[in-house]
């Protein structure tokens, strides 16, 4: 498991010297009075945090040149104009022009969505190095070509997200617009740096006064809505010609709560659209007619201005036009009036189905969902005070439970127990969905007491369709959420299910068949769901086979989201702590009710396809009975007729009903170049946007044609994007290499990160469930997340830079160390690693370790003591065991990147000659290595270049 000899990255690998000393640490103390101490950051006196530890724990990175983060802590320094060297002056990403560190904040104050980690060096002094700008006429001091042209427009993108700065006066404008520049790359001698995955997309170059106000949030930020392409082919032949995709990925939420992320609230309920396409007034129109009518930027109709458009009613004076939010932001929500509503606004409303099975019982399921809900009722949003909750037991029959107001004399909540499934009747339609406020205290008497009416319960059976059915009944008058808390198969009733895993299935084309419904009746009633605005949650905590594939379409239909827990149990604290700290913030969530989505767009173009957890209610209208904040969504644009205006716009609007029943619009306005030339479209491709697109279209082809159809529609696509680049751009010959545009280095590996997912991986070793409930995350994580789902962090901890695992003084946001490339050839034997998928964590202790690690991390003083599996870390009175664990926190860290999760990801230590079976686990997550049936990122690489050549 050495490393490469050319070190890291390409660092030159430190001399080789004699005397190498022991990995173990026994020779440590003479090696550290031998050797100089590294350089220290940019000539800075270093922090001395954990410096002498650190050389004990590898002793030999120091010369060897092998540790992930050697180049950060004192190998030779790089030779400038290396891969990973530092650069005087480095221009930006791809050579974009470089974002000023100190440029205004992004909307909503954080920092820019996929900027690089705050408090991490970027220029290569001390820690991590930017990706070097590795191609032509990217290099300061370069001839004025067209990259010239690109770095001066960099002052000129108005309303280009956060960091935009006012035009420059017109004299220093130059005529044309150049858009990004295409750099080529050579994917087969150039090594991909991970890091790039976390750069902001291509930056979107838009013509000078493009918007009516210079207002830097003018324009769409990623965070919201990225689209595959920032410059947009003017043709559908164009468009086909290049192979790319073109299709927004929409996240209308950038956290759970909107403390966390205001946007700006349009209160005085004037709301101007367009008579003809309805869409919003944003920063893209033009005020014509000394301002009284404004022309569409979508349709180019002309419209009033409402009278009430500068006036403030509520002062009784008029206001200032050009401060009206909806003109200098591009994400705005708007309190709609009256006519908005087809109906008062719903309260919020939860229906919990308890499986109160022997199985549910006896791991502890029944007792800790009851007690977290117990525990969370405070954090409900219950703003206006109309919330409600009800509460279902299900066995083989439905128990349900009356619970009467505080205010009543005999405060007993009773049980009715239904046994006819077939048709099952409300005992008592009142006092089922009761309000929070008002039954509080006998809600909270009733968890209290739920567990001990079921504590001997042998029952195995499970009505769970009957119990879905009777829950839709209850509440379908109002609509709401069903949350399904279940251990077992539904067995009895309605939408019964049997046992079909069958482990000689699986790796076969027959597997397929374990990913379809098993019964209709969950699409049909997910659909009627729909209808009654009712959405529903599924918690799954089976040990046995519980079908996942049939229970997912639940919530896909009804907006709503399918968690797994598989061999859970609330006797390991783990698992306990786990479920109840993603159940108590799901339950927190602001969720929005009764909300459709829609999408409009500048004419020429049309939204044809949707994808993602709803309800397609018309060619273009999604619905959500509700509507969640950790779920992103995928719609791809046609081209349908020649695009003639040099920009085009894409509104998304959402209509929905906040927790505290006020009807709401959403509105998020993105604003594009558009451009004639090829090169312009490639040089413009968001490489984790198109990830995510293609992510859906995998997904979709899994279910409907089977896996291997999936994985080859994938190989085929990526293929068929580097031989267009070869054909069209690359004047046809590829030397000995692999070209590919800079900004879309990652894409390979993303790609093969696709294939090797635990969701459509080729292997005979994946239940089904487990694969069903993969596929079920990936069609609905928030980029950022899908992104390290595909390909998980590695982080090197032995060796971490000194910054690291502590603060960064300037935005105390804890410093994580540089990510490395997922392959075993980082690893060092005596190293510490993290792994992580986001949605699980591995520490991997080498075999190799130092005691010293062992004591500092652990607090044992012996590999074999070390308690393998899911675990936790101790906390250690010392500074190397705050730093790692203040790396595993940041790692989890989803408000930083600009999502909403309540996954909390389980821990497992893993030695590396410790328990097999979690060791392979583990290693399926490093991506570039040969595993299972796939290939390594060299074969991949190769295999490719095969197919492009012929």
């Amino acid at each position: 498991m050495s490393a490469p000899n050319d070190g890291y990255g390409g660092y030159p690998p430190a001399p080789q010297q004699h005397g190498q000393p022991s990995p173990y640490g026994d020779q440590a103390q003479g090696y550290e009075a031998a050797s100089s101490p590294p350089p220290s950051a940019a000539g800075a006196p270093a922090a001395d945090h954990g410096r002498k530890k650190k050389r004990a724990y590898a002793a030999q990175a120091f010369e060897v040149g092998q540790g992930g983060n050697v180049a950060a802590v004192g190998g030779q320094p790089p030779v400038a104009g290396q891969f990973g060297a530092p650069q005087p002056l480095t221009p930006g990403y791809g050579g974009y022009p470089a974002q000023d560190p100190q440029a205004v904040p992004a909307y909503g104050g954080a920092a820019a969505y996929g900027a690089p980690q705050p408090g991490v060096p970027v220029t290569g002094a001390a820690g991590y190095q930017a990706p070097e700008p590795y191609y032509p006429g990217a290099a300061p001091g370069a001839a004025p070509g067209v990259a010239g042209i690109t770095s001066s427009m960099s002052g000129m993108q108005l309303g280009t997200g956060a960091g935009a700065q006012p035009a420059q006066p017109a004299a220093a404008q130059p005529r044309p617009v150049a858009l990004n520049q295409l750099y080529p790359t050579d994917l087969l001698n150039q090594p991909f740096n991970v890091s790039e995955l976390d750069l902001p997309p291509p930056p979107i170059i838009l013509p000078p006064n493009s918007s009516v106000t210079p207002s830097p949030d003018a324009n769409c930020p990623p965070k919201y809505v990225r689209s595959t392409l920032n410059a947009v082919p003017t043709t559908h032949s164009l468009l086909k010609k290049s192979k790319l995709p073109f299709a927004l990925v929409i996240q209308p939420y950038a956290s759970l709560h909107d403390l966390d992320d205001p946007v700006p609230i349009v209160q005085d309920q004037v709301i101007s659209r367009c008579r003809r396409c309805r869409s919003y007034i944003n920063p893209y129109v033009t005020f014509l007619d000394h301002g009284h009518r404004w022309r569409c930027n979508m349709c180019n109709l002309t419209n009033d201005v409402p009278q009430a458009f500068d006036w403030d009613a509520a002062a009784q004076k008029s206001v200032d036009r050009w401060q009206r939010h909806e003109l200098n932001h591009a994400v705005v929500e708007f309190v709609a009036p009256q006519e908005y509503m087809v109906r008062p606004p719903q309260p919020l409303v939860y229906l919990f189905l308890f499986d109160v099975s022997y199985a549910a019982v006896s791991t502890g399921l029944l007792a800790t969902s009851a007690r977290t809900i117990l525990d969370s009722l405070n954090r409900i949003p219950n703003a206006d005070r109309r919330t409600r909750l009800g509460f279902i037991a299900v066995d083989s029959s439905l128990h349900y439970f009356s619970v009467p107001k505080d205010s009543e004399e005999n405060g007993e909540t009773s049980m009715l127990v239904v046994s006819d499934l077939d048709e099952p009747f409300l005992p008592v339609p009142q006092e089922l969905l009761v309000p929070l406020t008002e039954c509080r205290q006998n809600i909270e008497n009733f968890l209290a007491k739920l567990p001990d009416m079921f504590v001997n319960n042998q029952n195995n059976g499970s009505c769970m369709g009957s119990a879905l059915r009777a829950g839709h009944k209850l509440i379908s008058p109002l609509g709401g959420k069903i949350v399904v808390l279940s251990a077992s198969l539904p067995n009895v009733g309605y939408g019964k299910l049997e046992m079909r895993e069958d482990k000689k299935l699986l790796g076969t084309s027959k597997e397929n068949g374990l990913l379809q419904t098993q019964n209709s009746f969950y699409k049909s009633f997910a659909v009627e769901c729909s209808k009654n605005q009712v959405s529903i949650d599924m918690f799954l905590f089976s040990s046995q086979y519980q079908d996942v594939a049939s229970l997912s379409n639940l919530p896909r239909y009804t907006g709503g989201q399918t968690w797994f827990y598989p061999g859970w149990n609330a006797g390991r604290p783990e698992d306990a702590i786990k479920f109840a700290s993603e159940f108590s913030d799901y339950l927190s969530s602001e969720i929005g009710l009764e909300a459709v989505l829609r999408v409009r767009a500048t004419t020429g173009l049309r939204m044809s396809t949707f994808y993602g957890n709803f309800f397609n209610r018309s060619s273009d209208l999604c619905a959500f009975p509700a509507f969640p904040r950790d779920q992103c969504y995928v719609v791809e644009v046609a081209i349908d007729e020649s695009l003639t205006k040099n920009i085009v716009c894409m509104q998304t609007a959402v209509l929905h009903t906040t927790c505290n029943g006020e009807r709401r619009i959403r509105v998020m306005t993105l604003a594009l170049p558009t451009t004639t030339n090829l090169a312009d479209v490639y040089a413009s491709a968001d490489q984790c946007a198109i990830t995510t697109y293609f992510t859906h279209k995998a997904v979709e082809k899994a279910l409907g044609s089977g896996l291997d159809a999936a994985r080859d529609s994938l190989q085929t696509k990526i293929t068929e994007l580097l031989q267009t680049f070869r054909k069209e751009l690359a004047g046809g010959s590829m030397g000995g290499g692999l070209q590919f545009p800079s900004n879309l280095r990652g894409l390979p590996i993303l790609f093969l990160g696709l294939i090797k997912h635990v969701g459509l991986r080729k292997s005979a070793q994946i239940p089904s469930d487990l694969r069903s409930a993969a596929l079920a995350q990936l069609s609905t994580l928030p980029l950022p997340l899908l992104m390290q789902y595909i390909y998980p962090h590695l982080y090197s901890l032995h060796d971490m830079p000194d910054n690291a695992g502590i603060p960064d003084p300037e935005t105390s946001q804890i410093v994580l160390p540089p990510p490395l490339n997922l392959s075993s050839e980082r690893f060092v034997s005596y190293g510490l690693y993290l792994i992580d998928d986001g949605q699980t964590q591995f520490l991997w202790v080498g075999r190799d370790a130092v005691p010293q690690l062992l004591a500092d991390v652990f607090g044992v003083s012996d590999r074999t003591q070390l308690h393998v599996g899911k675990g936790t870390l101790p906390e250690l009175d010392n500074d190397f065991n705050e730093r790692v664990r203040a790396v595993i926190h940041k790692s989890r860290d989803h408000q930083s990147r600009g999502v909403g999760s309540i996954i909390l990801p389980h821990l497992y230590i893993v030695r590396e000659d410790g328990e097999p079976s979690l060791k392979l686990w583990a290693q399926t997550l490093l991506v570039e290595d040969r595993a299972d049936q796939g290939m390594s990122f060299q074969q991949w690489i190769g295999t490719l270049r095969e197919k492009v050549v012929q």
